[in-house]
């Protein structure tokens, strides 16, 4: 095995040590890194394909991140517990990975490759995504594969102090306002050029402004961007030190071989330049997409014909012709706005298009909000659920549950356009989250708001930043379902063109100006705090004061959104929707969790069925969480009413009569619920006022109502009662009348005791059993009232006072004589 080229280096303002390593993991790739910090550690290979496959017309790069559950200690959850398909942070990771390295590579370079991170390590306290961006760096170094590197990326967190954390792990990051993931570059002036940004609000983060935290605002982005160079730096240092290290073991690092695949051919592009530019420049001006894109399709029409018949300068080159009709698209375009200050449609670079806000668009649904800016269109759908529906989370990360989800739709009719519809792709799911992690700042936690949110966003129609226009939905939805939220927010995506050494940012570009410019640059927030920030460039890099400058220009065009959403709904509606349920949170005991579920969920279930609420109980390990929800307040009422009787039930008054319901039916008594949480016990030898009642079940069933009196209450609250009269009918032994009159509790018919007289002389033989013990010895005389007695005391300590009636008193005859029985 061959020994590892392994270097390390401290991470500045940190306890912690960042390492690369490579030659001992995966030999036959192209160039395989190890990265770690602590015990979170990544394995990051890098391959490219040794020719370019016919017809290949864009650049090939898949990026995959493979968590394995070994590296948490975990067996995954799945039915065949073994990894599947790849979990959204997983997905989120490909991206956040994929962005920075994609403008890296060369332009023309189309063989396939591929950048695959494994998760080998997972110390549930630092995040592996930043590794894996920096390990990707560095194996693409390595490989010989053409890459424009290296790249650092650092995440920071921003303290409730102020102050921005490197690296920071799991709990600095929650307990902190504002994360941001930032990559760049090193240029040869030692500065550094920012090629991406993600960034969001911590889910508390409004709750620590409220105590006095200082506000991300964009000014103190202004200076993260800054802050990031030293750590940026750090990790450039330590991948060429990397790099220096392998060259000394095995020699120079062989580069691929590659040929640079072109579009066009010069000569194509300025034939077509010449011929197209006058009929180009009207066409770059229409505003509305479906007439631009038809016009500029003319434009390329009337190129093919003219260049690629058979008299044509190109014939068979119309595949070419179109792409340089593409490109001069873009010249033109680019041009107009650096030269003349002209957008496609029209507004100068910082104009916003028109923006309109409704909401309540769907009757039946919890909260919906419709948001539209120019040509782009999405309405988001707010749905409340009990807690119990929080989403269950099986992935590496420490947490293990999310209770606001925010789902993204975007189908091919938005753009007009046929295509595949149903499961989301890895686009659909970073929109989702982008739009997600704008919002999540504001929304009330869990205890101050008990539901479950689903959000889901449909875009309507696209020509520009649905992610942004997401945002806004969802904010208008959520203030529209009465969600408690801290403030409107708002997002706007911003584009930049760079040529020449002069910058120009864009405010709200067009789907066009997106794909034609060289920055996209959305930022959310609320009127003084940032939420979310997301960056991805196509060029080099962009300084930072260019990026300062942008956020000050997005925050103009994001405080006119915002009052237009206000004038839409300025805050949330006082009360939930009548067709959302209605969700309360009561705290009890701990040890009452118990009581309130009952066996086998028995008494949480009773009370569900009687009052048809939803219950859900939990606990925190120090109380017990109940959360009751139903869509009448009056059932959630009912519901949290019979749990509160249980946590503490109502005290019995002694000498008082209760009407009240059998609920348990033992061989010794009856329980009789005569409060709410509260049952006393009937004793069988009360029930018949004076005569014996052989069984319970005789003159009792569940269920039943009867009139009951306290008689005593011991020191542990247990209650004894007697019913106010005797059950099972008068005259002769309980339930002895032929059709069970008297005999409340529906008990079978039995012979009258006067009927039993063919028992002939059996009454002699009693009395001669008490003369002569010595012919008898083999008669065991029992007590059963006495054994019900001691066996209900074992189990149920004192059983109160004994009936008033005399012993011996059984309808004339001597009750103790007369209840003994032989058994032979």
């Amino acid at each position: 095995m061959a020994e590892a080229i392994s270097v390390s280096g401290p991470i500045s303002g940190t306890d912690k040590t960042l390492t690369f390593e490579t030659g001992k993991f995966a030999p036959q790739s192209q160039g395989a890194v190890v990265a770690s910090i602590a015990g979170t550690k990544v394995l990051t290979t890098a391959n490219a394909a040794k020719s370019v496959r016919d017809g290949m017309d864009f650049f090939p790069l898949t990026v995959d991140v493979e968590e394995r559950a070994y590296a948490a200690g975990k067996i995954p959850g799945s039915f065949f517990r073994r990894e599947g398909r790849p979990t959204e942070d997983a997905i989120l990771t490909c991206r956040l990975t994929d962005r920075p390295l994609r403008p890296s590579f060369p332009e023309g370079f189309r063989h396939e490759t591929q950048v695959v991170t494994t998760v080998l390590g997972a110390d549930q306290v630092n995040p592996h995504d930043v590794l894996s961006i920096n390990a990707a760096s560095a194996a693409l170094m390595i490989s010989g594969i053409p890459f424009d590197g290296p790249l650092g990326t650092v995440r920071m967190a921003y303290s409730q102090e102020g102050e921005w954390i490197p690296h920071p792990t799991f709990e600095e990051a929650e307990n902190g306002t504002f994360e941001i993931v930032i990559a760049g570059r090193e240029l040869d002036d030692g500065d550094v050029a920012v090629m991406m940004v993600e960034a969001g609000g911590s889910e508390n983060a409004f709750y620590y402004y409220e105590d006095g935290a200082k506000k991300v605002t964009e000014e103190v982005l202004g200076d993260a961007l800054q802050a990031c160079k030293v750590w940026i730096k750090e990790s450039i240092a330590l991948q060429r030190q990397l790099v220096a290290s392998v060259i000394a073991t095995h020699g120079p690092i062989e580069p691929m071989s590659w040929t640079p695949v072109l579009d066009y051919t010069p000569e194509i592009m300025d034939a077509v330049e010449k011929f197209s530019t006058e009929a180009m420049k009207p066409a770059v001006t229409i505003s509305a997409k479906a007439e631009r894109n038809a016009a500029v399709d003319a434009v390329a029409a009337d190129a093919v014909a003219h260049f690629c018949g058979d008299d044509g300068e190109f014939p068979g080159q119309s595949k070419m012709v179109k792409e340089a009709v593409r490109s001069l698209m873009k010249k033109v375009m680019r041009r107009r706005v650096l030269d003349e200050g002209i957008r496609i449609d029209g507004r100068a670079p910082g104009d916003l298009r028109e923006v309109t806000a409704e909401v309540g668009v769907l009757p039946t649904a919890h909260g919906s909000g419709l948001f539209q800016r120019g040509e782009t269109q999405v309405m988001n759908v707010l749905t409340l659920a009990m807690p119990r529906m929080n989403q269950m989370i099986d992935s590496l990360n420490p947490n293990n549950e999310k209770r606001y989800l925010h789902h993204y739709n975007m189908p091919p009719w938005a753009n007009g356009e046929t295509g595949r519809v149903g499961s989301p792709k890895r686009r659909e799911i970073g929109h989702g989250a982008l739009a997600a992690r704008a919002v999540l700042p504001v929304i009330p936690n869990q205890e101050d708001f008990a539901y479950t949110l689903r959000l889901v966003s449909e875009v309507m129609a696209s020509n520009g930043s649905t992610s942004m226009g997401s945002v806004c939905a969802s904010s208008l939805s959520l203030m529209d379902a009465g969600v408690p939220v801290k403030s409107h927010v708002s997002g706007i995506a911003m584009g930049l063109i760079h040529e020449d050494g002069k910058y120009v940012t864009l405010t709200d570009i067009l789907g066009a100006e997106d794909a034609m410019g060289d920055m996209d640059f959305k930022v959310a927030g609320t009127e003084d705090a940032i939420t979310a920030l997301q960056l991805d460039t196509k060029i080099d890099g962009i300084p930072a004061d260019v990026l300062s400058d942008a956020l000050a220009q997005a925050r103009v065009a994001r405080l006119t959104i915002l009052d237009v959403m206000n004038a839409a709904i300025p805050e949330s509606r006082s009360e939930v929707a009548d067709t959302a349920p209605k969700i309360t949170t009561i705290y009890i005991p701990l040890d009452k969790v118990g009581e309130v579920i009952g066996p086998k969920g028995k008494v949480i279930n009773t009370i569900q069925q009687e009052t048809g609420a939803d219950i859900g109980v939990d606990d925190d390990g120090a109380r017990g969480i109940v959360t009751i929800g139903a869509v009448e307040a009056w059932r959630m009422e009912e519901a949290k009413m019979a749990i509160l009787n249980i946590v503490d039930p109502p005290k019995a008054e002694l000498d008082k009569v209760y009407m009240g319901r059998v609920v348990n039916i033992t061989k010794f008594g009856a329980f009789v619920n005569i409060l709410p949480g509260r049952d006393g016990l009937v004793h069988i030898s009360k029930m018949g006022g004076g005569r014996r009642i052989n069984s319970v079940d005789d003159v009792l069933e569940l269920g039943q109502e009867i009139e009951v009196k306290v008689d005593e209450i011991d020191d542990k609250g247990k209650v004894s009662l007697t019913p106010t009269s005797p059950l099972g009918g008068d005259g002769g032994d309980a339930g002895s009348s032929s059709d069970g009159g008297g005999n409340s509790g529906g008990g079978r018919e039995r012979r009258s005791r006067n009927d039993r007289n063919d028992r002939g002389d059996r009454g002699d033989k009693r009395s001669d059993s008490g003369s002569s013990s010595t012919t008898t010895s083999d008669v065991v005389e029992v007590s059963f009232e006495d054994s019900f007695d001691a066996e209900l005391a074992d189990e149920l300590g004192d059983l109160g006072p004994k009936s008033d009636r005399p012993k011996g008193d059984r309808d004339g005859g001597n009750r103790g004589g007369g209840s003994r029985r032989r058994h032979r």
